[in-house]
């Protein structure tokens, strides 16, 4: 049996990541950094002092400045200097729940001290020539290189990384020269992802300020008027409480997504005794968290399934329209309101059960307008949406570019 033959284009070249540009290198991590594991200091530390880089701020941006952080640690001039972060210097997330995380990067592009902490490991440049700083915030991001950090990862609870694993990784280098260009090139992207971003939020920000005139009836849909009615909740909604429902999926009821199917990774095995004490949701009811009802921890649901007997199932009647009072029962105002009818001592044990929610009174206006006001909202989050989905298009196109100008495939400059 013969070997097959790899075909190397002209201009390439094998290596130890495969083919690859011939005036391109590859170098081990310990070949181009000297590596640091943070500052630990004691608790009472923290708050105030010199500005500190934690994980979060690694797993969070792809670079970091001195405004960007917004811990801080009194330490001494020693320790502070011994822990200073340079700029370039690239920091390592060195610990995660999960092996997608570990390993992480950000690079430091600031002059104002900063230190690290004990959960981060700093990179700093041997020789300063090797890798422009600005390519440094994209070099790591790869599967080839992420692949290689990940695999390194051990640990049976959190997956720990040490400096001698990062020594071992391989990473791809262009000239100074394409180093500049590729670095360029994926910050063009990076801009326009920053200008949709602030789209998205600007339009976000309009949505809340438009919720808070027409949800209180202080600004009117055009061919709406007369008097809003004051009602009490349990005027408008009964408690569901049917168990005992088979073959219905689980749900959960979050703060952000609103009612969703559990997935598989955190999906509990559930007894059938337990299950029996699960309750039902339908479509167009309202669940909320009885102990976090004083937060707005509230949401419609557009599903059917069963959910944890810590929540609260409220369903409609008919004079309504439940996506309006959805929105409304959200509002600040409305949610000081829970937190007045909750029974409990401190914030951890308030409890909003269907008694207390029944008491509290908020105004309607006529079900036509409510759901005139409803239509309204549905269409600024469809077009929020679009814009999101953008968003995430414009990510994922970036992402490609990265995976081939960072390795190779492509090439934007003149050879």
């Amino acid at each position: 049996m013969t070997k097959q033959t790899i075909h190397i284009p002209s201009g390439y070249k094998p290596s130890p990541l495969g083919i690859i540009p011939e005036d391109w290198e590859v170098k081990r991590l310990g070949e181009i950094f000297t590596f640091k594991n943070g500052v630990n200091a004691g608790k009472d530390s923290y708050g105030e002092g010199v500005r500190f880089v934690n994980t979060m701020d690694v797993l969070n941006n792809e670079y970091i400045t001195g405004k960007i952080l917004r811990g801080r640690v009194a330490i001494n001039e020693k320790t502070k200097n011994e822990f200073l972060v340079s700029f370039g210097d690239v920091l390592f997330n060195r610990t995660s729940e999960t092996r997608e995380e570990v390993g992480c990067s950000t690079v430091y592009l600031d002059n104002e001290d900063a230190v690290f902490g004990g959960f981060v490991i700093r990179a700093h440049d041997i020789d300063a020539n090797i890798l422009n700083p600005r390519f440094k915030q994209y070099c790591f991001q790869p599967s080839y290189i992420r692949n290689q950090i990940s695999a390194l990862g051990n640990g049976a609870i959190r997956y720990n990384l040490g400096q001698e694993d990062l020594s071992k990784v391989n990473l791809l280098i262009p000239t100074k020269v394409e180093q500049e260009a590729i670095a360029s090139v994926i910050n063009l992207w990076d801009t326009a992802i920053a200008k949709q971003t602030a789209l998205i939020e600007k339009l976000t920000l309009r949505k809340r300020g438009l919720m808070q005139q027409l949800l209180t009836g202080k600004k009117r849909l055009k061919g709406f008027g007369g008097e809003w009615k004051e009602v009490r909740l349990g005027e408008v909604f009964d408690e569901r409480n049917e168990t005992n429902c088979d073959n219905l999926p689980l749900l959960s009821i979050t703060g952000d997504k609103g009612v969703i199917y559990q997935s598989e990774s955190d999906k509990r095995d559930i007894s059938n005794e337990d299950k029996s004490k699960y309750k039902r949701i339908c479509q167009n009811d309202i669940g909320y968290n009885t102990m976090r009802m004083w937060q707005g921890r509230s949401a419609l649901s557009e599903l059917e399934g069963i959910v944890s007997p810590a929540y609260t199932i409220v369903t409609p009647k008919k004079s309504i329209d439940v996506r309006f009072i959805a929105m409304l029962i959200q509002q600040p105002r409305i949610v000081y309101s829970f937190w007045t009818h909750s029974q409990g001592l401190v914030s951890d044990t308030l409890n909003c059960k269907y008694p207390d929610f029944c008491q509290v009174k908020v105004s309607i206006p006529s079900k036509e307008e409510q759901t005139a006001v409803a239509d309204f909202f549905v269409e600024i989050d469809k077009e929020i949406e679009i814009h999101k989905q953008k968003l995430a298009a414009m990510q994922e196109q970036k992402k490609g570019l990265m995976q081939v100008l960072l390795t190779g495939k492509k090439r934007i400059v003149n050879h």
